[in-house]
């Protein structure tokens, strides 16, 4: 038998090709000359190696795959990956993993660029400069782009790196790689793209949302109002959408179809929507005391909700275009009652005030511009009912804020001293001081009274600058050479003792209120009157009645204390008096809102020159320049003052002459009460003869009332003001508030209520105010922030141009399904949101006799609008008729 020959076997392992770990080492024995592989196995090593270099930054792997002759012939450097990826990308991909070795990673990406590594892109679009914008260093991306990576390059979805970097938001840690970027594209000739005005449109609605955000709880601090008030609206987001439509005069109306859901439309009358069911809201009269329970007297207020006004409108244009006139007054009597029921009861919650002060404004714009229900209206003087109830809560907001600003009167603007280390050593000469003996002698001139005492118990404070201590300049020039004697009471405090208290050095208190607390609380409940979109006209008579209630108490409170009056306190009141008429400028209210503090600043100055007036031709030249303050007044000012020490007199003369001036006004006073008695003599008698006729009208249920809002002496005065105000071509500065009644004694009368006015075109009534100016805003100043120093240029400023405000109002008659719940209650509103049953439309499906020919549109056979009275006296409910009312909606049914 043959014996066969069996081959030698090699059991030595294959080479490995793709090294996880490769070594200079490996890689040289396996393009030895020895180890066997074929060329294309060399190439697919070498190819690896150099990918696994590129991944991990194994600077020398790298050098060796570039250096070496034998791996030299097999190196690629356009190869890529299954990913499209190149080598210059695969080693940018690696930084920030291990930060200890971006040095050597950086080193490999140049030495790659100086081989020529292919920086085109890849399949998605995307250069190693976009990978690099990423995660390597600033220095590397300088690298790429001075070696042919282009910054303009772009992805297949048109972004930069530049744009990768900086998307909604740079990146974290990213800032020094987007300005290089932008930098190194603005040198080219870029101006910004699409991204870029993106990214910057969405950080200026963050920043905007920040200073919202800030204001708020300022003005919810400062006012205590509820967090809660503000809900979930974006004032940004739709201050920034509306800046564009101030001169627009447009409404967009969104009308709820009982039985379906909302639906938009844009009505070719805006003012008036047709008469049919879709603009209009269904009750009967038992369910009004449910109604006005749900949508008055337990709905909470929130920002900018209209809600209440939307839906008495379509209330009342159901009852006037389908029921008896009855339903109508019975609908806006119970209503106005409720209103009034509502912040009558919360008169200190200011939120609640304003929010139906918005409400009720619009509730009457709604009703006067639709001309389907404007006459039915007029004619049962709804109208006058519901301005009735503005004035009653627009009294109430300007009431709050003449208690808070009471609390801060005395202490902030007649007591704070601006200058205190000035003003702290004056003496006066009829202060007596038991401890002058014990005391240290004041390095000033010794006084000629036996003693003196420090006036001021306020501590001293930060000066704050104010207007200049000089006189009104139409006072006559020879009366500036008397104001030396107030130079020498500042150089005599100067010489006095400032040294500060031991124990003000320990003490914790608070400091003392300032003018800035009162600027802080009116900026507040402004911004608030701002932010919940009250009609600009009402704001700015309402800071008028508050301007002339401050004015009064301070001039009464000065003239009646005789501390006050003297030419140190009246410089630091007036100084404290001017951060009230810069705030007025500084809130772009006319400058009409502050000529009420007139009086004050006429007294101001009268006592700090009074007494330095020697000459009788000075006396009556200064007279003549203070127009606001009358010969008692001035008087009194002069007998009751306090005189410094050394300081100058009047003289007898011009003593005297104002005596006789005070004379000659008590009689003029007595005739003007004569007179103004007989007159109103003439009126009871004509109004005794008229009382039947009024008598007959109240019985008719169409007696007109007189409205409270306006003043018979200058009412016709203030409609002009008012029209003005919404022209675009006058000017506010020029706008002059209602004229008190002339003071004819010693005192102001802050009781007094000025005339409120509402605008000849009700379409006015719905205006909104101006854009909100945030506390870092160019060109302008507010008291959130906070200013180094005050200027007058900058309040007239703020005076000048048109009053800002906007006509488009996006909420108007904007009623969705769930204002059914106000209406008929949670439960019934639920089932209009319901989604329909499928059994239900295959009923109505099939029997189409049934729906045929019905439709939304109102009968036209209504029930006229009569003259019979309801019955229904203010406050409580209708005795119109005994017989049940059948509505053309029950007809139907």
């Amino acid at each position: 038998m043959a014996s066969s020959s069996v081959l030698p076997m090699d059991f030595s392992p294959e080479p490995d090709l793709h090294p996880l770990y490769p070594t200079t080492t490996y890689i040289a024995e396996l393009l030895s000359s020895n180890s066997g592989l074929t060329p294309d196995q060399r190439a697919q090593l070498v190819s690896h190696c150099m990918a696994r270099a590129c991944v991990f930054g194994e600077l020398g792997v790298m050098q060796y795959l570039l250096s070496d002759q034998q791996a030299q012939t097999y190196v690629d450097l356009s190869v890529r990956d299954e990913d499209g990826v190149g080598l210059v990308s695969l080693a940018i991909h690696g930084f920030g993993a291990e930060s200890d070795r971006d040095v050597e990673r950086e080193e490999c990406v140049r030495m790659l660029i100086a081989q020529g590594a292919d920086l085109t892109e890849d399949k998605d679009g995307w250069t190693p400069l976009h990978h690099a914008a990423l995660l390597s260093p600033p220095t590397l991306i300088s690298h790429l782009m001075t070696h042919g990576c282009s910054p303009f390059a772009v992805t297949r979805r048109n972004l930069t790196p530049l744009d990768i970097v900086t998307a909604h938001s740079i990146l974290p840690g990213r800032d020094d790689v987007a300005l290089l970027l932008e930098e190194a594209m603005r040198g080219e000739g870029w101006t910004g793209g699409k991204m870029e005005a993106k990214r910057r449109l969405l950080d200026e609605r963050r920043r905007r949302r920040e200073k919202q955000h800030i204001v708020r709880v300022t003005v919810g601090r400062t006012l205590g109002v509820n967090p809660q008030w503000w809900g979930d609206s974006d004032y940004a987001s739709s201050s920034d959408s509306e800046s564009g439509d101030e001169a627009a005069d447009e409404d967009v109306y969104v009308s709820t179809l009982p039985v379906s859901s909302s639906t938009v439309r844009r009505l070719s009358m805006p003012q008036t929507p047709p008469p049919d069911y879709s603009s209009m809201l269904v009750f009967s009269p038992p369910a009004l005391p449910q109604i006005f329970d749900s949508l008055i007297t337990n709905f909470i207020p929130t920002h900018r909700d209209v809600q209440p006004a939307n839906t008495l409108y379509m209330l009342s244009r159901f009852a006037c275009l389908t029921c008896d006139h009855t339903w109508l007054e019975d609908l806006i009597i119970g209503a106005t009652d409720a209103i009034e029921e509502t912040f009558f009861e919360r008169a200190d919650d200011v939120s609640c005030l304003v929010f139906w002060l918005r409400n009720t404004t619009l509730w009457l714009h709604l009703l006067r511009c639709d001309n389907s229900i404007n006459e039915a209206c007029e004619m049962l003087g709804s109208f006058e009912l519901i301005e009735e109830v503005i004035n009653s809560v627009f009294v109430f907001i300007i009431r709050f804020a003449e208690r808070r600003i009471d609390q801060l009167l005395d202490a902030a603007l007649l007591e704070y001293s601006p200058l205190a280390s000035e003003f702290d050593s004056v003496q006066f000469e009829s202060d007596w001081s038991f401890l002058r003996p014990f005391t240290a002698k004041k390095k000033g001139p010794s006084p000629s009274s036996s003693g003196t005492i420090r006036t001021g118990g306020i501590p001293p404070t930060p000066p704050s600058p104010g207007r200049p201590v000089s006189p009104s300049g139409s006072i006559s020039a020879s009366t500036s050479r008397g104001f030396s004697s107030l130079k020498q009471s500042f150089s005599r405090a100067r010489a006095g003792s400032v040294a500060t208290p031991v124990q003000s050095l320990f003490s914790d208190a608070p400091p003392p209120p300032s003018p800035a607390d009162v600027t802080s609380f009116l900026t507040a409940l402004h911004t608030m009157l701002t932010l919940s979109d009250v009609n600009p006209a009402l704001t700015t008579q309402l800071w008028s009645q508050v301007m002339y209630w401050t004015s009064c108490e301070i001039f009464n409170r000065i003239l009646t204390r005789k501390k006050y009056l003297c030419r140190s306190r009246a410089v630091q009141i007036g100084m404290n008096l001017s951060a009230l008429e810069e705030w007025v400028g500084q809130m772009g209210l006319p400058r009409g809102v502050q000529s009420h503090l007139n009086p004050v600043r006429d007294l101001v100055n009268w006592l700090q020159c009074l007494s330095s007036i020697t000459e009788f031709s000075n006396l009556v030249a200064t007279i003549q320049t203070m127009n606001h303050i009358n010969p008692l007044q001035m008087r009194r000012a002069v007998r009751e003052y306090k005189y410094e020490v050394n300081e100058g007199r009047m003289t007898d003369e011009c003593v005297q002459y104002l005596t006789q001036l005070q004379k000659d006004w008590e009689r003029h006073r007595v005739k003007l009460g004569v007179e103004a008695l007989r007159k109103e003599m003439r009126e009871s008698d004509h109004d005794s003869v008229s009382s039947s006729v009024t008598e007959s009208q109240s019985i008719t249920g169409r007696g007109q009332t007189t409205p409270s809002v306006a003043s018979s002496e200058n009412s016709a005065a203030a409609q002009h003001g008012i029209d003005m105000l919404f022209e675009r071509a006058q000017e506010k500065s020029s706008w002059e508030p209602a004229k008190p009644p002339q003071v004819l004694g010693e005192l102001l009368d802050s009781r007094h209520m000025l005339p409120l006015s509402f605008p000849s075109d009700p379409r006015m009534l719905s205006a909104l105010p101006g854009k909100l100016i945030f506390p870092d805003d160019k060109h302008h100043s507010t008291p959130y922030s906070t200013p180094d120093s005050r200027s007058s240029s900058r309040a007239s400023e703020g005076n000048r141009g048109a009053m800002p405000w906007r006509s488009r109002d996006r909420t108007l008659r904007q009623v969705g399904v769930g204002t059914l719940q106000w209406v008929d209650g949670i439960r019934s509103a639920a089932r209009w949101g319901r989604l329909a049953n499928p059994d239900e439309e295959e009923v109505r499906s099939s029997s189409p006799d049934e729906t045929e020919g019905q439709d939304l549109t109102v009968n036209t056979h209504i029930t006229p609008l009569t003259r019979k009275p309801s019955g229904r006296m203010k406050g409580r409910p209708s005795q119109g008729g005994e017989t049940e009312e059948i509505t053309p909606v029950e007809e139907r049914q």
